[in-house]
């Protein structure tokens, strides 16, 4: 992956390696408070220490994907609704993924699947002042020109994979900050924005149709997908026509 154009559509810091692109910038807004700049963009070749959700590692073969973290200030929301961050987010990688092969979808909360495999993982951490987000840092990895995984990560997949064929990172990186910064724009005018990113997002969810095995604290069990709310609940049916409702964590898919 070669260092971005000067006319990429946001502010970018190139590292060779690093731990990890969102400490990395972290530790930036921490010494410069507050004075990097919206959307600014951290990526790198290689990290040593990428992490997931449920804390998990990421493995990425140095240059082969795109590793990258950015920064966000949405003072405008309360924190209450910060679910649509990660709705916005991944929905603009999905659609922008979309571009280059078919059959993207999103695994609740914010993983990006391709059909039964996972392509993309998105860990955002936020910041609260009071009632409101004071600063919101998202951590991207996306597999997109690696041949073989070596990790014990049950079901990983790249572009390259899927295709046979290889990407310019910085083309996809740049087409996905283009539609967050647009959905992100739209979200601050108010003008119905949240119900848009949630239909779409709702559109675009893994296993949206039909009855698919699940897990939570009591067992394993059938059901089918009614709707995730607006605060990030995920909502099943079981096949006794009973709700099931959960919070991140509190229910795993069966792959």
């Amino acid at each position: 992956m070669k260092p971005c154009p000067n006319n990429f559509p946001v502010p970018v810091i190139h590292l060779e390696e690093t731990d990890s692109t969102s400490h990395y910038l972290n530790q930036l807004c921490s010494e410069q408070q507050h004075l990097i700049s919206e959307f600014t963009t951290v990526t790198a070749q290689f990290q040593t220490a990428g992490k997931g959700q449920r804390g998990n590692g990421w493995e990425s073969e140095r240059g082969k994907n795109l590793l990258f973290s950015f920064i966000f200030y949405p003072s405008f929301l309360e924190a209450k609704k910060q679910f649509i961050l990660s709705q916005l987010i991944s929905l603009a990688i999905k659609e922008e993924l979309d571009q280059w092969t078919d059959c993207i979808s999103i695994k609740w909360p914010n993983d990006i699947y391709w059909k039964e495999q996972k392509i993309c993982g998105i860990l955002i951490e936020n910041e609260l002042t009071g009632h409101q987000i004071d600063q919101s840092i998202a951590g991207i990895g996306i597999n997109i020109n690696q041949d073989t995984f070596h990790s014990d990560a049950p079901n990983p997949v790249s572009l390259k994979q899927i295709t046979g064929k290889e990407y310019d990172c910085n083309l996809i990186l740049a087409g996905i900050m283009k539609r967050i910064k647009d959905y992100y724009a739209r979200l601050q005018d108010k003008d119905g924005t949240t119900k848009l990113i949630m239909e779409r997002y709702a559109n675009s969810l893994f296993r949206k149709e039909g009855f698919h095995l699940y897990r939570d604290k009591i067992g394993e069990f059938s059901a089918r997908l009614s709707r995730v709310e607006s605060d990030g609940r995920f909502i099943l049916e079981d096949k006794t026509g009973k709700e099931r409702e959960y919070l991140f964590k509190e229910v795993q898919y069966m792959l």
